[in-house]
């Protein structure tokens, strides 16, 4: 027997075509390009009511002042790349009220697409307000951003530098890597920085051999015995210089970071208020961690120690604080939070079947940030690390990930717009409570078939 389909019942909220009304009366759309921008403004405003302009900073400024003689108060464009950013800052100290939106939330009919259209297709979508605004934190919050991401970069592109000297190690027969976990290490570095000023003795070069190195004195002696060739060594002295010079570079970065961090409000004092000690397993920092008392600065300005939550250290909660700043009212609840990160099910169902419900992709760092922190969780004893295994027991890793990455955010709004410290209950009581969700679970469905389900108790 075909089940029936159930009868879709409409709420008088519901928007429809034939319902909409124009909210946005004093509305303009506008479309960014690289060389030109097309505006819209509503009909009778102007002789011309769509105008192209250039990029320079007097066309922009231009764009401003004929919104202003056409008695334009809100402006709605797109997200495309960073060439809206300087039009937008203008248009907001000007006065206006300015949209940024989603490129996917603004797509035409195939096959019709030009500058021109798009920029009235926008002008028409906000006139009805159907186009959302996209989150921008404050200005302080957004600077921060852009320092944090260049760091991330610069973190990035000294990385590559270290795989280029690691090729010029083995190109010469030198198994550093082999008896060193990192070359950039203690032991690592002093050696390398030994070899470029001209030292070739093995034994030598094997005494700055740290007593935490797991292979022995003689085995780092065996694997600095090598071919040492000019152009390779050439090539390790240069790709050296531009180590080091990056590293100078980040701690440039860390020394404005944190004069940033001092023009950001505080919300609670940590000399009257301080933190208190990190366990054991997180003290250890690593090597590319900020030279100033991150964690600290972090607890001033959002009132809460999110490092204190598992899978979280300093650096990936500056990255997600640097996206989502330090004020939750921007989202009415927890849901549309992770709504906003992106870890939760889209949805898309046809015929009242669920087609795909993964998650969209996303190049929000704060995601990102909390993805790996979820990844983090697989062997760790902590509440956090059980739902982790117990969601890839149940589903597989990549829906473990998702869901224990939500499961943080969910944490972090409730820390911040509450103003709670976080408490891990442990492993221990997150299983027993799903153990007693099981068991209730399958008393339920022993008493709909006429069974009654008992548990044994230990001897």
């Amino acid at each position: 027997m075909a089940k029936k389909k159930k009868k879709v019942v409409r709420n008088e909220k519901t928007k429809r075509l034939d319902t909409l009304e124009r909210i946005n009366f004093n509305a303009a759309g506008v479309d960014i390009g690289a060389s030109e921008i097309v505006a819209a403004v509503p009909a009778g405003r102007d002789e011309i009511g769509i105008r192209s302009f250039g990029t320079f900073t007097r066309d922009l400024q231009e764009i401003c002042q004929w919104f202003r003689k056409c008695e334009v108060q809100t402006v709605a464009m797109e997200s495309t790349g960073v060439y809206w950013l300087n039009l937008f800052e203008l248009l907001e100290s000007y006065g206006f009220e300015v949209y940024l939106v989603d490129s996917r939330k603004t797509k035409n009919v195939s096959g019709r697409k030009s500058d021109v259209d798009d920029s009235e297709w926008i002008h028409q979508l906000h006139t009805y307000g159907l186009l959302p605004k996209c989150f921008r934190p404050p200005e302080d919050i957004r600077k921060l951003r852009e320092m944090v991401r260049f760091r991330e970069t610069l973190i990035t592109d000294r990385t590559t530098h270290i795989h280029r000297m690691q090729k010029a190690l083995i190109c010469m027969n030198l198994k550093l890597c082999n008896v060193i976990s990192d070359i950039t290490g203690t032991t690592g570095m002093a050696i390398i920085r030994d070899i470029v000023a001209g030292k070739r003795d093995a034994l030598s070069l094997a005494k700055h051999r740290n007593r935490r190195c797991k292979n022995s004195e003689e085995e780092l002696v065996k694997s600095l015995e090598g071919n040492y060739q000019d152009q390779y060594l050439f090539i390790l002295k240069q790709e050296l210089k531009t180590y080091d010079y990056l590293g100078d570079q980040i701690k440039e970065i860390d020394e404005y970071i944190e004069t940033l961090y001092g023009k950001i409000e505080s919300k609670v004092d940590v000399k009257k208020n301080p933190l208190g000690e990190l366990p054991s397993k997180k003290k250890k920092k690593s090597k590319n961690s900020p030279d100033f008392d991150l964690r600290s600065q972090l607890y001033r300005i959002v009132g809460v120690d999110l490092t204190a939550i598992d899978g979280l250290n300093e650096s990936s909660v500056q990255i997600i604080i640097s996206h989502i700043g330090v004020d939750m009212s921007r989202w009415p609840s927890h849901k549309e939070f992770v709504s906003w990160l992106n870890l939760c099910p889209n949805n898309e169902i046809t015929g009242g079947k669920v087609f795909s419900s993964r998650t969209k992709r996303s190049r929000n760092g704060a995601s990102q940030a909390l993805r790996v922190a979820a990844m983090s969780l697989a062997k760790n004893n902590s509440a956090l690390g059980a739902h982790y295994r117990r969601m890839k027991a149940k589903h597989d890793a990549a829906t473990a990930v998702i869901s224990t990455a939500a499961k943080i955010a969910r944490i972090i709004y409730t820390m911040i717009s509450k103003q709670e410290e976080y408490r891990d209950v442990g492993s221990d009581y997150y299983e027993k409570k799903n153990l007693n969700k099981v068991i209730k679970s399958l008393k339920r469905r022993a008493a709909n078939l006429g069974f009654e389900l008992v548990v044994k108790k230990a001897a």
